[in-house]
């Protein structure tokens, strides 16, 4: 059974000092494509979740990416609940990794996925 990616958008851009700040629109489509090579390279199912500013970014072939509506770590959360595949969650934030490892999710931090 193929992995399913969950990668929290606002913690993994958020990782690098990058100016990502200025346009955090740009910020997430440049991690959706760094995902989609992550993707193509693992032959995982790929889903970023954006939320605040960087709402609305499109998905492509590869990478699933779904706006939250609220708090990006609550639509992560009902992700993992929804999952009827082993999950690995991207993010180094610590509330986020215990909420989803208590669900049986496995974490990894921002580096897994950036260059």
């Amino acid at each position: 059974m193929r992995e399913l990616l969950v990668v929290d958008g606002a913690n993994v851009v958020g990782s690098v000092p990058d100016g990502w700040w200025r346009d955090r629109r740009g910020a997430a489509e440049r991690l959706r494509d760094l995902l989609l090579e992550h993707a193509e390279r693992t032959g995982a199912d790929v889903v970023l979740v954006v939320e605040g500013a960087a709402r609305g970014v499109e998905s492509v072939p590869g990478v699933r990416v779904e706006s939250a509506a609220g708090s990006g770590d609550d639509h992560i959360v009902a992700l993992v609940e929804r999952a009827e595949q082993p999950v690995v969650v991207v993010t180094a934030d610590r509330a986020l990794r215990r909420r989803v490892g208590e669900l049986g999710a496995t974490c990894v931090g921002p580096r897994a996925v950036r260059r």
